[in-house]
């Protein structure tokens, strides 16, 4: 006579398409029922971060739950990167030099403003949660000239430079005119910063620039402003020759003439700037002139020295 017995068999859930334990089942509802309590902890936080003081009339503010917060183990570096990045474009002011007017009198010029974008990122990155404030770790340096340093600073000259442009071209003539009159007389401090485009400013119709050949991708177009290349190609070798420190250049994409191959400098607004620093202990006067008849453009560099 056959006796029945019972088959224990373990009972078996489906759980996300896998067989999962009554056991496993009890340990996934007690992890769930604490996730739950978490979530249900955080979810009421806010985390929105005053970004230091009103800076020039504005405030700027970060919700920390944008970047991560609530959803993920840790924040978004990258994104947070990004976000530093857009307001730093708010907040970056290039310096305003000095520059001497035509009676010899020194205009003053304006503060740099520098928004220390990993150093903000760094901060929010390991700032307490409930922490609801950030002083933006801004840096301003000033233009160092004063009133002293300007007298007799044309004496000496220190670096010069000429090239030679075609004076029958009329439009590329009164671009270099122009470009030229708008960086003479440029005073730089001892460290003081030069960037052609913020001195030089948009080249547009409004402001009397003139349609003129350019080089574009290694073709020559017509665009407002073309020829200003030679001014900043005659100042980089003035500069050059003068001992200042370069930060950036780039050389055109074909040979241009008017300098030997690799001793220009491109400039284009929103797009490749030329800039240089003043590495010496003492300030430096640039002036540049541009004789139409004899169709050259001379920079030089001066000093009291």
């Amino acid at each position: 006579m056959m006796k029945r017995g019972w088959l224990l068999i373990p009972m078996l859930l489906v759980v996300g398409g896998e067989y999962v334990s009554a056991d496993e089942n009890e340990k996934i509802a007690r992890n769930h029922s604490m996730l739950n309590e978490q979530v249900a902890y955080k979810i009421p936080v806010h985390w929105e971060v005053t970004l230091g003081d009103d800076w020039n009339g504005k405030a700027y503010y970060v919700v920390m739950n944008d970047f991560g917060y609530l959803t993920d183990e840790q924040l978004h570096e990258e994104e947070l990167r990004q976000f530093a990045s857009e307001l730093a474009s708010q907040i970056d002011t290039p310096m305003q030099n000095a520059k001497i007017d035509e009676n010899g009198e020194l205009i003053y010029g304006k503060e740099r403003v520098i928004l220390a974008e990993s150093d903000l990122v760094e901060q929010l990155l390991s700032l307490p949660i409930g922490e609801k404030e950030v002083q933006l770790p801004i840096e301003v340096t000033e233009p160092n000239v004063s009133k002293e340093d300007v007298i007799g600073i044309d004496k000496k000259v220190i670096g010069e430079f000429t090239t030679y442009f075609n004076q029958g071209v009329a439009g590329r003539s009164e671009n270099i005119v122009l470009s030229s009159n708008a960086i003479s007389n440029v005073v730089l401090g001892p460290g003081d910063s030069f960037s052609f485009n913020q001195t030089v400013g948009e080249r547009t119709v409004e402001r009397g620039y003139q349609e003129a050949m350019e080089i574009v991708n290694k073709e020559f177009v017509m665009g407002i402003g073309g020829g200003i290349c030679q001014t900043s190609s005659t100042l980089f070798n003035a500069v050059d020759a003068a001992g200042l420190e370069m930060v950036e250049r780039y050389s055109h994409s074909r040979d241009i003439g008017y300098v030997q191959e690799g001793r220009d400098a491109t400039v284009s607004w929103g797009g490749p700037d030329f800039r240089f620093t003043n590495p010496h202990s003492y300030p430096v006067l640039i002036k540049s002139h541009v004789n139409i008849d004899r169709g050259e453009i001379t920079v030089t560099v001066h000093t009291h020295k």
